[in-house]
This record gives C-alpha cells, sequence and structure tokens, in this order.
C-alpha cells in the first residue's frame, strides 16, 4: 500500500524505485502509468492534473505519455514479433504501411530486424525482452515504465537488456522509470528511491 508519497520525476530522469516483494513499488508504477487510480491526493502529468479526467482522457493520455516494460514480457504469442510491436499503433490511426515500416524500424533499433517473423517461443528471454522494449518505443512515448524488466532473465542477460534500455531510452530524450529489486540494476540509473513505509525515498 502506497501512503503518503510525494514523488517528483524530472524529463528525462532516469529513475530507479527498489524495494523488496510487496514493498509497494508495483504498485507504485502503476498509479504513475495510470493504471491503477488513486484514491486521494493529487497527481499531475506535464502540469495536467489527472485525478480530475474522465476514462476517456485518462486513456488518451496515456497513450500518449507512456510506454510500459513488463518482468514477463507480455508478448501475444500468436503473433510476431513485427506484429507485437505494432500493436500499440493499432489504434493510433496509424496506417498499415506506417505501422510495418516503424515497428521494423524498433526492432532494428533492439538488434533484432532479422527475427521480425519470428513468434515468441523461437526467441530467447532476452530476445523476447528486446522485443518488449521495441514496443514500449514503438508509438514514440514520453516517459518509459519497466516493472522489473530483467526480473525473468540470467544475470548477464538482464544487464545487457538493462543497458540497452537505459542507452535507447537516453538516445531519445526520453524520462524513464524502473522498479527493481536488485540494487545493482539501480545503480545503473540517475537517481535511486527505496521504498519504506509504503514511500519511496531518496537512497544515500
Amino acid at each position: 500500500m502506497i501512503r503518503g508519497a510525494s514523488l517528483s520525476v524530472s524529463a528525462g530522469e532516469a529513475v530507479a524505485i527498489l524495494g523488496r516483494s510487496g514493498s509497494g513499488k508495483s504498485t507504485l508504477l502503476g498509479l504513475l502509468g495510470l493504471i491503477d487510480e488513486l484514491s486521494g491526493g493529487s497527481y499531475r502529468v506535464d502540469g495536467r492534473e489527472t485525478t480530475r479526467l474522465g476514462d476517456r482522457s485518462l486513456a488518451r493520455l496515456r497513450a500518449a505519455t507512456f510506454g510500459f516494460v513488463y518482468q514477463r514480457f507480455c508478448l501475444m504469442h500468436t503473433l510476431s514479433a513485427l506484429k507485437n510491436v505494432e500493436a500499440p499503433l493499432l489504434y493510433s490511426g496509424c496506417p498499415p504501411r506506417d505501422r510495418r515500416r516503424r515497428a521494423l524500424q524498433a526492432l532494428e533499433r533492439v538488434g533484432l530486424a532479422e527475427r521480425a517473423h519470428h513468434r515468441p517461443e523461437r526467441l530467447s528471454g532476452g530476445e523476447q525482452q528486446r522485443v518488449a522494449i521495441a514496443r514500449a518505443l514503438v508509438h514514440r512515448p514520453r516517459v518509459v515504465l519497466a516493472d522489473e524488466p530483467t526480473g525473468s532473465l540470467d544475470v548477464q542477460t538482464g544487464a545487457e537488456v538493462m543497458s540497452l534500455l537505459t542507452d535507447l531510452v537516453r538516445d531519445d530524450g526520453l524520462t524513464l522509470v524502473v522498479v527493481t529489486h536488485d540494487a545493482e540494476i539501480a545503480s545503473m540509473l540517475d537517481r535511486v528511491l527505496e521504498m519504506r513505509n509504503g514511500r519511496p525515498e531518496e537512497r544515500p
């Protein structure tokens, strides 16, 4: 449970939220990404108060602002890597040819252009997470929220994926918030917050 939390993240900042399982870090990420609803208080995105917005306005703001990366990849196993990356563009009005071009470009950025037509079961865990990163970036969000992005990977692959994610986000000037239980992963980012008593606190 989140209690009395106060958090500000600046544009272009890379922030880690560190904490044990059950500490509330994933709940906090859900609130930041407008997936979960605040029971009280205030939350502003680019100065816009989100607690006064209706469901449609929240959905539009979420789609325009945030890209999400999850621990278990959350890929659609009946679709190719290319079609998985295209998915966030389906309801944006982007024409099919442009969707395909942008998805291929995103896969190329994560080093998987040659695997575009492979389904997830034919990809390694690290490759699946790179597809998930491409999917998170394809609609050009301003903020990327990653929930334990290395949690399903071995240590070396996790470090490689995290390095790729941070490089891509910094190249695009995006804001990055990563939830993790791994202090080494957290140390790769600009600022580390630790969940204590339901609140994110600056780590010395």
